[in-house]
C-alpha cells in the first residue's frame, strides 16, 4: 500500500470497521497528492485551516472535470444544490434564511420547544421493544427518532408523518451503493415523491404557516430576499438526508462505543448527567461524517510544505483530524472526561452543522432513556456490519441481547 492509493484504501469496505489505522499513517504527512491528482488532509490543524479558508470552495462547478470520489450526501438532479454546495455569496443567502426560524438568534426556544415530544417518542419505540430478547439498535432504535424530529422541524401534519417516514427510508436506502440499480431507482422515485409532496406542503404553509419552520421561510421577506420553492425543497431535502443518516450513526456508534467500554458505561447507568460530555467525546471518537470528500482549491494554497494547485480536488478528513496526538492526548482512548474537547465532527467555519444542536439534542434524550431501561445489554456482533457509505459511516445493524426492559 503507498500513500498515493490511501484514497481507495479509505473507501474499500474491507477497511470500514476499522479505518483509523489508515488515518494514523496519512498524519505522518498533513497533506498527501494521490495518483489520481487529489490531496488528502489528515491532520487536525491543517484540516482547521483549510475548512475556513475561502479559497477551498464546496461548489460542486469548481471540481476539476472527472474528479470522482463519494459524496455526503446525494443531491437531486432536479433541485438546486442546496447550501452544503454553495459558495458564499449564494451560501449565506440560503444558510441566513433558513437559520431565522431554526435557532437563535431569532428563535432561540424552536428546539427546546420540541424535547418533550422527542423524549415522549424515545419512551414509545422503547415500550414496542417489551418481551424481546434482542434488538437491533439501528432498525429497532435509532433510526425512528431522527425523522420524526425533521418531521417537527419541517412542521409536517402527524397525519403525513408515516408516508414521510416511508419516503425518508427509501431515499436513505439509495445512498447504499450495494443496492444497485434497483435501489437508486426505488431512492429516485421516492425523490421525485417527496420533492412533490414538499412543494405542495410549502404552498400550503404559506397560507397558513402553523408549526415548523417551512411557514416562516415560505413567507421570509428578509434582508436577503426569499428562498425560490425549489431552494426551499433542496433546503428540506438536505435537512432530512443528512440530518437523518448522521443522526441514526451518532446514536448507534455511541451504542457500540459504549458496550465496548464496559466501566464508561457503568458510570453512565450511576451518572446520567455523563451523557453531555460523553455525546461530545462519541463525536470526537466516531464521528458519524468521516470526511469532506468534494471540495475545490479556486487557488494555489501553500499548507504544510505542500502546495494544492488551483482546481485540485480536496479531501478533509474529520476523522483523522479527531485522532490527532498533536491536538488530543492519548486520542486512541475514549474518555468523557477529556478536556477542551472541540473536535471536528460538526465540521468548522462557514459550513458548520446546520443540524448539530438537533442532533446532539436527539442523542442526548436518546442514549440515557436507551441504557435506563435495556437490561443486561451484550453485543452479538463485535464488529457489527457496516454500511457501504464510507463517508456517513456506522454500523447498518447493531444487534444487542438483552434480558428485558425496565418500565
Amino acid at each position: 500500500m503507498t500513500l498515493g492509493t490511501m484514497s481507495a484504501q479509505i473507501t474499500d469496505f474491507a477497511n470500514r470497521a476499522d479505518p483509523y489505522p489508515l488515518y494514523a499513517a496519512l498524519r505522518k504527512s498533513p497533506v498527501t497528492r494521490q495518483d489520481d491528482g487529489s490531496y488528502l488532509v489528515s491532520t487536525y490543524y491543517e484540516v482547521r485551516s483549510l475548512a475556513n479558508d475561502p479559497r477551498l470552495s464546496n461548489d460542486l462547478r469548481n471540481r476539476a472535470p472527472g474528479a470522482g470520489g463519494p459524496a455526503v450526501a446525494e443531491e437531486d438532479p432536479n433541485l438546486p444544490h442546496s447550501f452544503l454546495l454553495r459558495d458564499p455569496p449564494e451560501h449565506d443567502r440560503l444558510r441566513s434564511a433558513a437559520m431565522r426560524p431554526f435557532g437563535p438568534p431569532h428563535s432561540p426556544r424552536f428546539l427546546h420547544a420540541m424535547r418533550e415530544d422527542l423524549a415522549r417518542v424515545v419512551a414509545d419505540v422503547l415500550d414496542a421493544l417489551e418481551g424481546t430478547g434482542e434488538v437491533d439498535v439501528v432498525d429497532d432504535f435509532a433510526y425512528p427518532l431522527p425523522v420524526t424530529a425533521i418531521c417537527k422541524v419541517l412542521g409536517v401534519p402527524r397525519e403525513d408523518e408515516q408516508q414521510f417516514h416511508g419516503w425518508a427510508d427509501t431515499v436513505a436506502s439509495g445512498l447504499d451503493p450495494s443496492g444497485g440499480e434497483s435501489g437508486k431507482e426505488k431512492a429516485g422515485k421516492a425523490r421525485l415523491e417527496l420533492a412533490a409532496y414538499l412543494s405542495d406542503l410549502i404552498d400550503t404553509k404559506r397560507r397558513h404557516p402553523g408549526s415548523g419552520i417551512l411557514g416562516p421561510l415560505a413567507r421570509e421577506t428578509g434582508p436577503g430576499g426569499s428562498m425560490s420553492i425549489a431552494e426551499l425543497v433542496a433546503t428540506s431535502m438536505l435537512l432530512l438526508i443528512a440530518g437523518h443518516e448522521t443522526t441514526v450513526n451518532l446514536i448507534t456508534n455511541a451504542t457500540l462505543t459504549l458496550l465496548r467500554h464496559p466501566d464508561v458505561l457503568q458510570r453512565f447507568w450511576n451518572e446520567p448527567d455523563l451523557v453531555v460530555p460523553l455525546v461530545e467525546e462519541v463525536l470526537r471518537y466516531e464521528p458519524p461524517v468521516q470526511f469532506i470528500p468534494f471540495t475545490a482549491a479556486l487557488a494555489d494554497i501553500d499548507i504544510a510544505d505542500t502546495t494544492i494547485p488551483k482546481g485540485a480536488q480536496v479531501w478533509l478528513l474529520l476523522a483523522s483530524a479527531n485522532r490527532d496526538p498533536k491536538r488530543f492526548e492519548d486520542p486512541d482512548r475514549f474518555d468523557p472526561d477529556r478536556k477542551d474537547n472541540q473536535h471536528l465532527a460538526f465540521y468548522t467555519g462557514i459550513h458548520y452543522c446546520f443540524g448539530a444542536p438537533l442532533a446532539r439534542m436527539e442523542a442526548q434524550l436518546a442514549l440515557p432513556q436507551l441504557f435506563r431501561r435495556i437490561q443486561n445489554p451484550r453485543l452479538l456482533a463485535d464488529p457489527p456490519p457496516y454500511r457501504v457509505n464510507p463517508v456517513l459511516r456506522g454500523p447498518r445493524h447493531l444487534p444487542v441481547a438483552i434480558d428485558g426492559l425496565t418500565a
